[in-house]
C-alpha cells in the first residue's frame, strides 16, 4: 500500500502542477487590449467579487412635477439615470443608452435636459430624454457643454464648437423648440461658458475660464450682443458659480481679496465683490440658492473635508448641518419646495443620495447602495498626514491602513497621486481599492501635492509653468521620507499611481525615486509635456499651456523637454504598468504608445492595458474591473512578492 501511494503521488504532483499552471483564464472585455499582460486567472476574479458589486447613486437633481430625486447609478455596465419618489423607495431606470448619461430638469414643466458622449471622447452632445428615447438637440459631432437654465425653464445656455472645432462659441435654445437655437456670441477660446440667465432672461452672465485662478466675467445683452467686461480683467480673480436670487442680487464665489474661495454678491455694473460668508480659511466650493430667497444652501472644502452650511441672506447667520457623514459633498441643489438635494461619500458611504430640511436641518438618506454583501462599516477612516516639503511647504493627504489586528507588522504601501492638476485628493467610499485594504493588507496613501486645489490660490500656483513643475515631483519624496519612518510601513515595499496629471507624477516619481519604489501603475498618463500639448484636442490647448507652459515659446520648450518622463525614460528601472483609454481627448493614447516602447527597447517590463472604447479613464463596469485585476496581478508580482 505504501508503495503504491508514493506511485500515485508521483504521477499525481505534475499533474496538480500541469492544471495550476491551467488554471481558467477570465474572460477579456472584446474592448480591451491586453499588451504583454498574462491572462487574469478566474479565482482572482473570485476572491475579488464582492468587490466588484458595489454601486453609488449621485444625486442629479429634483423633479419639479413629481417631487421625485433623479439620481444616477449603474445596474448594467454604466452609469444611467434613475428616479426615486422617496426616501428607501425603489430606482426607476428612465435612460437606456450605451453610455453614461448626466441631466438636469427644466423648472415648471419638467422637460429633461441629458448630455452624452461616445466612448469617453468628450464630444458631448445635447439631447431630451422623454419615456426611454433621446431626441438630439445639437450638430452630433462637436463638443457642447450645458451650463445654464433660465429660472423660468424657458432656456438653457450652453458653449459648442460646432463653428471650427476649437472655439466655445455661446447659444440659447428652447430645448423643447431646437429651432430656437442661435449663437449669442462668438467666442475666442476654450473656456467660455454662460453662467446664469438674469431675471427676465434679457441677459446672462458669461464666464471665461482663463486658468485656475483667474476667470473673467461678462454682461452679455442677447437682444443686441453687446457684451461689456464685469470687473477689471487686468487683476487674477477666479470665479466660481453665479447664480441670481430673486431680488436680483448676483451670488458667486470668488477670490477676491482672499487665498481663498468666498460667498458673497458682485455688482455687474462696478464689478465690486462684496463677501457674505464667515470663513476666513478654506474654499466655498458650491452654492445654491433657494426659489425664494430665503436661505442659501453652500459648500466648504476643509482641508478636504466637506461641510454643509445655509445662509439667511438677509441676517447674515449661517447654521451648520451636522448629520452628514463625514467626507465628500458634491451635487447641491435645492428643490423648489426647499429641500436640499446632495451626494455624500465617505469612507463607510458609498457615494449615496441625501436630503436636508432647512428648517429643521434634519438629513434623510434617499438611497444605500449596496456593497457587494460587504459590511462597509469596517471600512477605515482616513488618517491626515501633514509633512513640510524639502523648502518648507507644508503639504499634506490621506493615509488609509489595514486594521493592524488582521494584519499585524508592517505592511506594503501604494502611493496614489490625483490628476488635475488642479484636483485634490479628498476622503470617499474607496471602493475596489477597499479590496487592497481589507483583503490584502495594504495601506494606500492619497498626497496632495503643491499645485492642489483646496488650499488657496497661492498654493494652487507653486507649480505653475515647466520651471516650477518638478517642485510638486519633490513633494513626494518628503512624504517618503515621513512614510518610511512609520513603524507600520514597510519601506522596502512601496509602489507609486496616478492617473492624468498624477500619471505624469507616476512616471515622474517612478524615475526620480526608483529606488525608493518597487512599481508603477500610471493611468492615461502625460509622458512628454511637448507632444502632449501639441495633441491634445484643440478646444482646451491653450487652457492647458497657461498651466504647463508654451510649447511654441523655445525657452520653456527646452524646459518642457527637459523635465518629460519620456525624456529621461532610461532611468526608469522599476517595473510599470500603463492604462490608456483611445478616445481620450486630454492625454492622447499616443503619449501612453511612446513611453512603453521607450521602456521595452530597454528591454524593461511594462505592461500595456488598453480601453477601445474609453476615453481619460475607465468608465464601463466590465473594463474598470479588469484593470483592477490587472493592477492587482501587477502588484502580487512586483510589490507583494506573489506569484
Amino acid at each position: 500500500m505504501r508503495h503504491l501511494l508514493l506511485a500515485l503521488t508521483a504521477l499525481t504532483l505534475p499533474a496538480l502542477a500541469q492544471a495550476q499552471e491551467a488554471r481558467p483564464a477570465a474572460p477579456k472585455p472584446a474592448a480591451l487590449e491586453a499588451d504583454g499582460i498574462p491572462p487574469v486567472p478566474m479565482d482572482l476574479v473570485e476572491a475579488t467579487r464582492p468587490y466588484m458589486e458595489f454601486r453609488t447613486a449621485g444625486f442629479v437633481d429634483w423633479d419639479p412635477v413629481t417631487r421625485a430625486m433623479l439620481v444616477a447609478t449603474r445596474f448594467g455596465n454604466v452609469s444611467q439615470l434613475h428616479t426615486v419618489k422617496g426616501p428607501g423607495m425603489a430606482r426607476r431606470q428612465i435612460s437606456f443608452e450605451p453610455e453614461p448619461l448626466r441631466g438636469t430638469y427644466l423648472p415648471g414643466d419638467g422637460t429633461l435636459v441629458v448630455t452624452k458622449d461616445i466612448g469617453g471622447n468628450e464630444f458631448f452632445q445635447l439631447y431630451t430624454l422623454k419615456n426611454g428615447k433621446l431626441n438630439l438637440l445639437t450638430d452630433g459631432k462637436s463638443r457642447n457643454s450645458l451650463s445654464a437654465v433660465s429660472k423660468d425653464g424657458k432656456w438653457i445656455g450652453y458653449s459648442s464648437t460646432r463653428r471650427n472645432g476649437a472655439d466655445s462659441d455661446l447659444y440659447v435654445m428652447d430645448p423643447r423648440d431646437p429651432s430656437t437655437n442661435r449663437m449669442v456670441k462668438e467666442a475666442k477660446g476654450g473656456g467660455w461658458a454662460i453662467a446664469s440667465f438674469a431675471p427676465g432672461n434679457g441677459a446672462v452672465v458669461v464666464a471665461n475660464y482663463v486658468s485656475v485662478t483667474k476667470t473673467d466675467l461678462y454682461w452679455l445683452d442677447l437682444a443686441s450682443g453687446a457684451m461689456t467686461a464685469i470687473g477689471n480683467h487686468k487683476k487674477s480673480i477666479a470665479y466660481g458659480g453665479a447664480q441670481f436670487a430673486p431680488d436680483g442680487a448676483l451670488w458667486v464665489t470668488s477670490d477676491e481679496g482672499s487665498d481663498f474661495q468666498r460667498l458673497g454678491t458682485l455688482d455687474p455694473k462696478t464689478g465690486k465683490f462684496t463677501p457674505r460668508s464667515p470663513e476666513k480659511k478654506w474654499d466655498v466650493e458650491s452654492f445654491d440658492i433657494a426659489d425664494d430667497g430665503s436661505f442659501i444652501a453652500y459648500t466648504v472644502n476643509e482641508a478636504g473635508v466637506s461641510k454643509l452650511r445655509l445662509l439667511d441672506p438677509r441676517t447674515g447667520a449661517v447654521r451648520d448641518v451636522t448629520g452628514l457623514p463625514q467626507g465628500t459633498i458634491g451635487g447641491v441643489e435645492i428643490a423648489p419646495w426647499g429641500a436640499v438635494g446632495l451626494t455624500v461619500s465617505s469612507a463607510k458611504v458609498p457615494a449615496d443620495a441625501f436630503s436636508v430640511d432647512p428648517q429643521s436641518l434634519a438629513v434623510t438618506r434617499w438611497t444605500e447602495s449596496e456593497t457587494g454583501g460587504l459590511d462597509p462599516a469596517v471600512n477605515v477612516e482616513p488618517e491626515f498626514v501633514e509633512v513640510k516639503s524639502f523648502d518648507g511647504e507644508p503639504v499634506s493627504g490621506f493615509l488609509y491602513r489595514p486594521d493592524p489586528a488582521k494584519f499585524p507588522g508592517k505592511r506594503p504601501l501604494i502611493v496614489n497621486i490625483h490628476g488635475g492638476p488642479e484636483g485634490q485628493s479628498t476622503p470617499g467610499f474607496r471602493g475596489r481599492t477597499n479590496y487592497l485594504l481589507n483583503e490584502l493588507g495594504v495601506a494606500v496613501f492619497y498626497p496632495n501635492v503643491r499645485g492642489s486645489t483646496g488650499f488657496g490660490k497661492r498654493f494652487v500656483s507653486l507649480d505653475n509653468g515647466p520651471f516650477l513643475r518638478e517642485n510638486s515631483v519633490k513633494d513626494i519624496g518628503a512624504f517618503l521620507d515621513r512614510l518610511e519612518a512609520d513603524p507600520a510601513i514597510d519601506k522596502d515595499r512601496i509602489a507609486v499611481q496616478g492617473g492624468s496629471y498624477g500619471g505624469y507624477m507616476c512616471y515622474a516619481t517612478a524615475i526620480r525615486y526608483g529606488g525608493r519604489f518597487k512599481a508603477a501603475d500610471c493611468i492615461v498618463a502625460i509622458s512628454n509635456f511637448v507632444t502632449f500639448l501639441e495633441n491634445t484636442q484643440s478646444y482646451r490647448r491653450d487652457l492647458r499651456r497657461v498651466e504647463y507652459g508654451d510649447e511654441r515659446d523655445p525657452k520653456q520648450r527646452a524646459k518642457l523637454m527637459e523635465i518629460s518622463p519620456l525624456t529621461q525614460i532610461d532611468k526608469l528601472s522599476i517595473p510599470l504598468l500603463v492604462v490608456t483609454g483611445a478616445n481620450d481627448p486630454r492625454v492622447p493614447k499616443s503619449e501612453a504608445d511612446q513611453a512603453v516602447a521607450a521602456v521595452r527597447a530597454k528591454g524593461r517590463t511594462a505592461w500595456h492595458l488598453v480601453g477601445m472604447n474609453e476615453g481619460h479613464g475607465f468608465a464601463k463596469k466590465e473594463n474598470a474591473d479588469y484593470q483592477f485585476w490587472t493592477e492587482l496581478m501587477f502588484w502580487k508580482a512586483n510589490l507583494l512578492g506573489e506569484k
